[in-house]
Parts: structure tokens; C-alpha cells; sequence
């Protein structure tokens, strides 16, 4: 007997599945559950690729070779791994409940064929301690079953990265227990898109969020390519405090269907131009502050804005805790005994009518 589902729609999803769905997934359904703007989508579970290793023999797989250095040979078994995964099928019963899946998203669509975002999800990544950021993979503009089935196997095979594989080891993780989930989402192709952090990324400063964005997906912010437009609003009053718009040269938008994307040249009046109006970074940072107040800690998210069905409609694409600063100790002030303060300090608490004994 199956010991748990290999779907689940985000809808039924919370922090508590992070094991089951990964992290990537489980915010999803946070983020829907606290009332965010999320996409439609669904999550294939860790029992699902568990259940992929076991039916094509791959439970073995995951050792690096000795005598290597940790690049030669991270690099070695990233490109096993890949090649493995991307030959074998999905098992029967796997295979289908995904067919199911993405036939209920395409209902919600209207489309036969719906366009998706799918997402690595892995177990331990997206959480206070370990963010893996940046370490699995995303593929945008998926279109068609084949393409999905395929798009899932590269997320699966992403937990393998050599530059994955060595923050594993680095961190102590097995390399036998990456347990990955896939989120899958349908696609919003966005007018705009970026990050927002509800502190300072670089003072770490909790009085503020500040926003990043840029024209179209949010590829170009995410991977550095270009320099977005900043806001730096104050989450006491909603004030937007400074704003740097930057020149955004290019955007990316989807390509075919196998996940390609198409960069597109901007006209100079569009690349000089900022991304967002005030009211959207307003609205922007209220819902970061209160995501924040939900969560009781610190965040950065993901977020777009499209113009359908209505202009400025806002998604979040993905929450997770911040890592950086919210780790640090805050500093704490101490004043040596004969310091001019402190002598006028303990007077000013010291009781009326002498000292004390």
C-alpha cells in the first residue's frame, strides 16, 4: 500500500508538508492559506520520486567517486544523474495521476494544453537555516504533457548540480536523502517582476522592505542579468523612502514549449522608464508586512504583475524565510561602570532618598 499521495494540489498544502512536497511547494500553500495571490498549481510529491528511483533502479546512484577532487567528481555524478534520469520513464501509475493533474490545471485554464511553470521543490531547501537558493532548477513556459513529464525529471535530476552537490556536502547533507518534490504552477507572464526582501538586504534594517523589479519574467533579477529598479519603503508608514530606477535594457519572455525563453531588446523610452507604479509598490510592501506579521519572521518573496484580466494584478510566485541577517545576533550596547552615561543612568533609576544597600 502506497504510503502517501504522489499529487496534491497547492491548495492542501501547508508549512507541516514541507517533508512531503519540499519547501518550494509547501510555501505555495502558505502563502494561499494566509490569502496570498498564487497561481494555480499542484505539487509531485517526494513519494513520487521516490517511487521513480525504486521503479528504474536508481536508489544506488548517488556516490561520488573517490580519489577525485569534490568539483571532479560532483561534476561527474551531476552528469550520471542527468543522463539516468532523463532516460528513464515515469512509472505507469505515476504517469498518469500527472496526466490527471495537468488536465484538472488545464480545465482551470481553459486550455487543453496549459502553460506551466515547473519548479524543483526539494525537502530541505527554502528554510531558516538553509536556503538553497539558487542551487535547483526552474523551468518556465512548459506546454504539453510530454514536455511536463520531461520538465520533471530535469527538476529531479537539478538536485544533482555540481554546484548543488557541493552545498550539500559543505553543509553536511546527504547526497542519498535529497528527497525532491516539483511544484507546478500555471505561468503568469508578467509585465513586470522581481523580489522584495521585508528588511534591508544590505543593513538588514527591519523598519523597511525593499523591492526589486524589472520588465517581464523575473529571470533577468534573479540571475543578476540586469539592474533593477529599487523602492525602499518604510513598513511603519507605507512611505516609499528612496526609489533608483535603472536602465533594463532587454526582458525575458517565453520561448516554445520545452521551457526556452526569448530576451527581447527594449525601446530606451521602456528600458528608462520604472517597472511599477507607487500604488503597486505600496501594495507590494503592505502584503510583505503582512506575510511577515504571519510568518513571525523575515522574508523574501518572488512576486509579478500582470495586466490580465485587470491591470496590476499582483502573484506571489514563491515565500521563503530570509537567511542572511535574520541569523545574525543583533548587537547589544555595553556600558563599562565609569562611562558618563551609565553614572547618569543610575542616577535617574537610583530611589529617591539615598543609595542602595
Amino acid at each position: 500500500m502506497r504510503e502517501a499521495p504522489f499529487v496534491l494540489d497547492f491548495t492542501a498544502l501547508g508549512e507541516r508538508d514541507r517533508p512531503l512536497v519540499g519547501g518550494k511547494a509547501a510555501s505555495l500553500g502558505a502563502l494561499l492559506a494566509a490569502g496570498c495571490p498564487v497561481p494555480p498549481g499542484f505539487a509531485l510529491t517526494t513519494a513520487a520520486y521516490h517511487r521513480f528511483l525504486a521503479a528504474n533502479g536508481l536508489t544506488g546512484l548517488f556516490r561520488l567517486e573517490e580519489g577525485k577532487s569534490l568539483d571532479e567528481a560532483a561534476a561527474a555524478l551531476s552528469r550520471c544523474v542527468e543522463e539516468a534520469f532523463l532516460e528513464a520513464p515515469l512509472p505507469e501509475e505515476l504517469a498518469d495521476e500527472l496526466s490527471e493533474a495537468y488536465a484538472r490545471l488545464g480545465r482551470l485554464a481553459g486550455s487543453d494544453a496549459p502553460i506551466v511553470a515547473v519548479r524543483s521543490s526539494a525537502a530541505d531547501e527554502d528554510s531558516q537555516t538553509a536556503s538553497f537558493a539558487g542551487q535547483h532548477e526552474t523551468y518556465l513556459g512548459i506546454q504539453g504533457l510530454e514536455e511536463l513529464a520531461r520538465a520533471v525529471r530535469r527538476c529531479w535530476a537539478s538536485a544533482y548540480t555540481p554546484r548543488a552537490i557541493a552545498y550539500r556536502v559543505h553543509r553536511g547533507l546527504s547526497l542519498e536523502d535529497a528527497a525532491v518534490g516539483v511544484a507546478v504552477q500555471l505561468l503568469v507572464e508578467p509585465r513586470a517582476a522581481g523580489v522584495l526582501f521585508t528588511l534591508s538586504p544590505r543593513t538588514g534594517d527591519r523598519s523597511l522592505v525593499v523591492i526589486e523589479g524589472s520588465w517581464g519574467l523575473g529571470q533577468a533579477v534573479v540571475a543578476g542579468e540586469v539592474t533593477p529598479d529599487e523602492y525602499v519603503v518604510s513598513k511603519v508608514t507605507l512611505e516609499v523612502l528612496r526609489k533608483q530606477i535603472n536602465p533594463k535594457p532587454f526582458c525575458y519572455r517565453r520561448g516554445g514549449p520545452d521551457g526556452s525563453l526569448r530576451r527581447e531588446e527594449l525601446p530606451p523610452e521602456q528600458a528608462n522608464a520604472p517597472c511599477l507604479d507607487e500604488a503597486e509598490v505600496v501594495e507590494l510592501a503592505q502584503r510583505a508586512r503582512a506575510l511577515e506579521k504571519h510568518f513571525g519572521y523575515p522574508i523574501d518573496v518572488e512576486w509579478a504583475i500582470t495586466d490580465e484580466p485587470a491591470k496590476g494584478t499582483l502573484y506571489f510566485l514563491q515565500c521563503r524565510p530570509e537567511t542572511v541577517w535574520s541569523q545574525r545576533e543583533r548587537p547589544t550596547v555595553t556600558l563599562a561602570a565609569n562611562n558618563p552615561i551609565m553614572a547618569i543612568a543610575q542616577t535617574l533609576i537610583r530611589p529617591a532618598g539615598g543609595s542602595r544597600g
